[in-house]
């Protein structure tokens, strides 16, 4: 469901599974299922804050402040885009273009989905390059510039080219979401921090040629 993946005085870094939300969940029976903050808090017995969030198919990267004041410095560097994000995303669709930027507002669809507007009066800004994996699966990276929700899923869509297992938004059905929040680089009290977590998640994701593709991505 999650690994810790680094330890700080301020904070921890954890890598999500696909499938588990962020928060607590209650099913239609009632049931509660505990989200990744009360699983690791639980596990852990720390107080910890959640900085920024993840949708519940896609795995990777997590930061969690470990004392009021480190959240507050987090939660502004993400606020005002001084945290570095890159995600990876597999679709099998052949985009209209195979990088640059996409940009629009962010406007309600039905049943909770969004869609990408051509208008920028508050617009989610998305940067992504991709390498073709094999015949019919292309990796995708993305830079995303603003944290709208959907917003890489709704990128993606709007170039053709639908995130594997994302089905809400068109996507070919597969055995998880191919999200991945790949590499989180922020700095702290003036100490640098670079965070790289490969997927390791998904019959597609642990592809040789995938761990090759993602070499040849340049930096």
């Amino acid at each position: 469901m999650y690994r810790i993946l680094a330890q700080h005085k301020d904070f921890m870094v954890i890598n999500k599974g696909p499938g588990l939300g962020m928060h607590d969940e209650t099913d239609e029976a009632g049931l509660l299922h505990p989200g990744l903050v009360s699983r690791v808090k639980a596990d852990t017995g720390l107080l910890l804050y959640p900085v920024h969030r993840l949708d519940k198919m896609t795995s990777g990267l997590v930061l969690l402040a470990r004392t009021t004041e480190a959240n507050r410095a987090l939660s502004m560097a993400f606020a005002a885009r001084e945290v570095s994000k890159q995600y990876l995303a597999l679709s099998d669709r052949k985009p209209k273009k195979k990088q640059g930027w996409v940009k629009g507002d962010m406007q309600k669809g039905r049943g909770g989905s969004w869609m990408l507007a051509r208008s920028l009066d508050n617009p989610a800004i998305s940067w992504f390059d991709s390498v073709s994996v094999r015949e019919g699966l292309r990796l995708y990276r993305i830079k995303p510039r603003t944290g709208k929700t959907h917003q890489i899923r709704v990128a993606l869509k709007s170039v053709g080219a639908p995130i594997l297992g994302d089905e809400r938004y068109g996507g070919t059905a597969a055995d998880r979401g191919y999200l991945h929040a790949w590499r989180l680089a922020f700095t702290l009290a003036g100490e640098a921090f670079d965070f790289v977590c490969p997927p390791d998640e998904g019959t597609l994701f642990v592809l040789p040629e995938l761990h090759a593709a993602i070499t040849g991505l340049a930096e």
